[in-house]
C-alpha cells in the first residue's frame, strides 16, 4: 500500500505552472506563434462561455474537459511566454464564474439534473465539478503562492463528493455520456488525473496539510491499484500530473507508460489519439489514424520525466511535430474519438480545444 501522505515535487506543477522560459519575457517562442495560440485559446473560451449549450443557471457556465479545463491548464504558461502582468480577461471570467458555483454550492442546479437527464447524472456532475472547480481555483491561485479562501472551499467539497467505498473508493462519480476519452465509462481515471493535478497546482503547502491528508491517502491508493490496467490515454494524463506529487506512481509503472508510448510513434513524429486506447465511433466510421495535436502532445509531456535515450528521442521528435503543425489561426488540430463530425459544427471545435491547449503546455515545458 502506498504511503498515505505525499508530499510535492520538486517539479510540482510544471505542467501546470512551474513551466520556465530560457527566453525573455514576451520573445516569442523558437519555431511557433505563441500569441496566436493566446488570441484562439481566449477566443475559444469566450465562446464557450457564451455557448447556449454550455450556460447554466445563476448566469454560470460549466466547465468543460475539452475547452476551460486544458485552458487553465495551458493558458499560464502562455501569460509568462507573452510577458503579460495578469490574467486574460477569459481567464477573469472563468474564475469567477468557478469562484460564484462554488460560493453557491448548495444553490446552484448539477449540470446535467438526474430530473431531466436520468440517473445517476446529479452525482456524475456533482464529482466532476468538484474536482474541476478546485483545480480551476487552485490554478488562479498558483500565481500569488497564496490559497484563497473560496479555493479551500472548492477543495471541501471536492472531499466530501470523493468516493468512500466499492471499485470507485478514492475516486470521484464522473460523467459518463459515452464520450472518450474524458466522458467515458474509464473516465473516472481521468477525473482522479484532474484531481491529481489541483493538488500539484494548489500553492502554501495545501496538498501536505491535514486537510488534504485522508482524501489524499485514498486517492492515492486509488490511483497506484489502478494504474495498470487503464487504457494508455489513462496512463499517460496521470503520468503527466503525477509529476507534481512525489511517490504517486512507482518507477515502473512511469517507465512502463513511456516505453508504451515510444512505440506507437508515428513515422512522422507525431502521435494519434485513436491508438491510446480501444476506442470505437458510434456512427461506425473509422477513427482518424493521422497524428494530431491533443495526443502528440500528451506523449511529449508524459516523456519529460524519462531518462532513457530512445524515449528522449521520441520526445524531441515530438516536439518538431507540434512546432510544424500549427495552423495560421493559432490552434493545433484533433479530431473526435465518437464520430465523423461535420467540422463546421460546433462540438468539432472542442478536440481543437484541448490539442490547442496541451500543444503549448507541452512546448514550453522546459
Amino acid at each position: 500500500m502506498r504511503r498515505a501522505s505525499l508530499v510535492l515535487g520538486a517539479v510540482a506543477c510544471t505542467w501546470l505552472l512551474g513551466l520556465t522560459f530560457a527566453r525573455a519575457a514576451g520573445e516569442a517562442p523558437s519555431g511557433w506563434n505563441a500569441k496566436a495560440a493566446a488570441t484562439y485559446l481566449d477566443d475559444e473560451l469566450a465562446w464557450w462561455a457564451s455557448w447556449p449549450n454550455a450556460t447554466r443557471d445563476h448566469g454560470t457556465f460549466c466547465v468543460s474537459c475539452h475547452t476551460a479545463t486544458p485552458y487553465v491548464l495551458a493558458r499560464p504558461a502562455l501569460a509568462e511566454a507573452l510577458g503579460e502582468t495578469g490574467p486574460s480577461a477569459a481567464s477573469h471570467r472563468l474564475f469567477e464564474n468557478v469562484a460564484t458555483r462554488v460560493r453557491l454550492w448548495r444553490e446552484v442546479e448539477p449540470w446535467y439534473p438526474d430530473q431531466t437527464r436520468g440517473l445517476p447524472k446529479s452525482s456524475e456532475s456533482r464529482g466532476t465539478e468538484s474536482v474541476l472547480n478546485a483545480l480551476v481555483l487552485a490554478t488562479r491561485d498558483a500565481r500569488t503562492g497564496t490559497l484563497a479562501d473560496d479555493t479551500r472551499l472548492a477543495f471541501s467539497h471536492m472531499w466530501a463528493q470523493q468516493m468512500k467505498t466499492g471499485p470507485l473508493d478514492g475516486a470521484w462519480a464522473w460523467l459518463n455520456f459515452a464520450y472518450a476519452p474524458w466522458e467515458a465509462p474509464e473516465s473516472p481515471y481521468f477525473g482522479a488525473a484532474m484531481a491529481v493535478a489541483a493538488l500539484g497546482a494548489s500553492p502554501g503547502g495545501y496538498a501536505q496539510s491535514a486537510d488534504a491528508q485522508p482524501g489524499l491517502a485514498r486517492l492515492s491508493r486509488f490511483v497506484g491499484s489502478r494504474f495498470d490496467d487503464q487504457i494508455l490515454f489513462n496512463r499517460l494524463t496521470m503520468a503527466v500530473a503525477a509529476r507534481g506529487l512525489n511517490g504517486l506512481l512507482t518507477p515502473a509503472q512511469q517507465a512502463r507508460t513511456a516505453a508504451d508510448a515510444t512505440a506507437l510513434q508515428e513515422a512522422d513524429g507525431g502521435w494519434s489519439l485513436s491508438r491510446f486506447g480501444a476506442f470505437a465511433r458510434v456512427d461506425k466510421t473509422p477513427l482518424d489514424t493521422a497524428s494530431d495535436g491533443y495526443a502528440t502532445a500528451l506523449a511529449v509531456l508524459a516523456l519529460k520525466s524519462s531518462t532513457d535515450a530512445t524515449h528522449r528521442s521520441a520526445r524531441e521528435k515530438g516536439l518538431a511535430w507540434l512546432r510544424s503543425h500549427q495552423e495560421p489561426s493559432g490552434r493545433w488540430s484533433a479530431t473526435s474519438l465518437n464520430k465523423n463530425r461535420d467540422p463546421k459544427s460546433d462540438p468539432a471545435r472542442f478536440m481543437h480545444h484541448a490539442a490547442t491547449a496541451y500543444a503549448v503546455l507541452a512546448l514550453t515545458d522546459r
